[in-house]
């Protein structure tokens, strides 16, 4: 099983939402600033995170997105599933058709595994991971880089009179 760039684009992309969430409607192009993310790519995973009630949209000027409702409430295993991604490590979709449609030898083990990692997914909320120390420095250092991109653009460049 490896979880593919849609599901880790958009977890990540949650949590630097909830990490703002008290800055108001945050738009899609910060989040691609901060994160190095493809803003087109997270137009596509918004779509889909609108959908399914995880994320409100604001129109105008001061518009974005905001968390539809509590960090605490939603896990993460509610980001991947709304972006269609599959957490399942057995060759058969867990449908036990894995050795010429039957059961494989291994299948139970993959199924368990499979049953692991999205217990373990679910367990962690968006909350959990804004509440990290090593997250939240991450996010400062991020925003300081970004502040100071910001700052030197508007510094005018000097005339070669």
């Amino acid at each position: 099983m490896k979880l593919t760039t849609k599901g880790r684009y958009a977890v990540t992309a949650m949590v630097d939402l909830a990490l703002h969430a008290d800055q108001g409607p945050i738009s899609l192009s910060e989040i691609s600033e901060r994160q190095g993310l493809s803003l087109s790519y997270l137009e596509q995973l918004f779509v889909k995170l609108r959908r399914s009630g995880l994320v409100k949209s604001s129109r105008g000027a001061r518009g974005g997105y905001a968390l539809a409702s509590l960090a605490s409430s939603t896990s993460v295993a509610d980001i991947i599933i709304a972006v269609d991604e599959q957490v399942d490590v057995t060759n058969c979709s867990g449908k036990s058709v894995c050795q010429d449609g039957d059961t494989c030898l291994t299948h139970h083990l993959w199924d368990d595994l499979t049953f692991k990692i999205r217990n373990f997914l679910e367990s962690i909320s968006l909350q959990d991971l804004v509440n990290r120390k090593e997250i939240r420095w991450v996010s400062e250092r991020q925003d300081a880089k970004l502040q100071a991109a910001n700052d030197l653009s508007l510094i005018p460049l000097a005339s070669s009179d």
